[in-house]
């Protein structure tokens, strides 16, 4: 990275949003950079994704290698930073990447999509690390033979007790609800699966442990008993999308705190365009599909934006 460049364009967020907007604005001739933590964003830590068109059982790695391989084919250029701030100015965006290191940006593409979101009970923030994971395909090699559970209804939540299930000895799946809310293609095999036991209508109101999880204590009995002897909890409880940058620049959030775009992915910011889970678009149906699909529509905008 060459401090002080100027880009014509500024990707932030290397998930499927921004990796699908660098191809296509690389096809655009559009001399750009793409800013992001982790390439592939959350989609890099599934367990499998088998509902991406064209791409068959594949695990979130696998996936997220053939995205990177396809953005560096055009020889654009990956950072593996976080974005420090960003401040309009004459020319565009100055963007401060720290450690005294600056670019600036003619237009600026935010892809930086959602946050895990956290539980806020008691022994979350203290076991965290010790027990208690937010990412079961990093760390559940860790509970062999062993008993965990995990948090949540989605579609994150049903595929990370299936895939600790061929793992572990036993895992909880503890859902709030009375039906999970995951596709039924999941609900299917969690069924069929005799080492996950779903606990309905129950909520974890405390995780047990001082130097590591040992158990997890509930709101709805199970067996009689208000507390089930865990070694590790994993927390699927959704997301919040991250828009501490798209607030700093001053663009338009709905009710929800989503960014809302209009249908060429433009904000309400000049020369700001946003894809993907940070955003109000596509019904705010949060897939792989849908979050490409509106990268790939804010770069065709911002070459029409730059060739004026």
């Amino acid at each position: 990275m060459e401090t002080g460049k100027n880009y014509q364009l500024v990707i932030i967020g290397a998930g499927p949003a921004g990796l699908a907007a660098s191809i296509y604005a690389a096809r655009f001739g559009i001399e750009h950079v793409v800013i992001g933590a982790l390439s592939g964003g959350q989609i890099s830590e599934s367990h499998l994704i088998d509902n991406y068109p064209g791409i068959e059982d594949a695990t979130g790695f696998e996936f997220v290698q053939k995205w990177v391989h396809h953005v560096q084919k055009y020889g654009t250029e990956i950072m593996p930073l976080m974005v420090r701030s960003v401040q309009k100015n004459a020319e565009g965006f100055a963007i401060d990447l720290g450690n005294d290191k600056k670019i600036q940006s003619q237009t600026l593409l935010l892809a930086a999509g959602t946050k895990r979101r956290k539980l806020g009970i008691k022994g979350e923030d203290e076991l965290t690390g010790k027990g208690v994971s937010y990412c079961a395909t990093c760390d559940g090699f860790f509970y062999k033979q062993k008993t965990v559970a995990v948090i949540g209804g989605n579609d994150s939540a049903a595929g990370a007790a299936l895939y600790l299930a061929d793992i572990v000895e036993k895992v909880f799946l503890i859902y709030r609800g009375e039906k999970l809310r995951c596709e039924n293609h999941w609900t299917e095999l969690i069924a069929k699966n005799p080492k996950v036991e779903v606990l309905y209508k129950t909520n974890v109101v405390e995780i047990v442990g001082t130097e590591k999880v040992v158990g997890a204590k509930l709101d709805n009995p199970h067996h009689n008993q208000t507390e089930i002897a865990i070694d590790g909890l994993f927390i699927e409880a959704g997301s919040d999308p991250s828009v501490d940058l798209p607030q700093s620049l001053g663009t338009e959030m709905d009710e929800q705190g989503y960014v809302k775009i209009k249908s060429d992915a433009s904000t309400s910011v000049a020369g700001v365009w946003a894809a993907g889970d940070i955003t109000d678009g596509s019904d705010k149906f949060r897939q792989v599909i849908t979050a490409a699909a509106e990268g790939a529509i804010a770069a065709r905008s911002i070459s029409n934006y730059l060739k004026k």
